[in-house]
């Protein structure tokens, strides 16, 4: 009963017409919406070129708009999915990073130009000059 399921089934072959631009020196077809959902994934050019066994040279000069599109809506998955972890999962350390790298918070004490009355002003003896008067007047009483 054993010696029945030991025999081996032969894979059955077949073919399929792809659709897409014509690249290299020997006509590889690429499918560009394929290109475009490798690079959404995050594949690296030379990545991409190993799957379809071409140079990532040709690569690049044929596709480098659904490289570059790809890559974007990645970009935006990957933020889009960071604030929902943040905001939706409360995650206080998704939170942290965020606000450091998005927001250009800190959580070390730095001494800036916050006394400046007006900071968008070229005229720093001016703004130094009130300062100074200010602080005399608080002094005073």
């Amino acid at each position: 009963m054993a010696a029945e399921y030991t025999r081996r089934i032969e894979p059955r072959t077949g073919e399929k017409t792809v659709q897409g631009l014509v690249v290299g020196r020997d006509k590889t077809v690429v499918d560009p919406a394929e290109v475009y959902k490798l690079a959404v994934i995050g594949c690296k050019d030379r990545e991409i070129a190993d799957w379809f066994g071409i140079k990532e040279d040709t690569l690049r000069y044929n596709f480098t708009e659904y490289l570059l599109k790809g890559r974007e809506e990645m970009k935006q998955t990957l933020r889009r999915t960071m604030l929902d972890i943040a905001v939706n999962g409360k995650n206080t350390v998704m939170c942290i990073f965020l606000a450091k790298n998005w927001l250009g918070m800190s959580d070390q004490g730095q001494a800036d130009d916050s006394l400046r009355v007006l900071p968008w002003s070229d005229d720093d003896v001016t703004d130094q000059a009130v300062i100074d008067h200010d602080y005399k007047d608080s002094r005073a009483t």
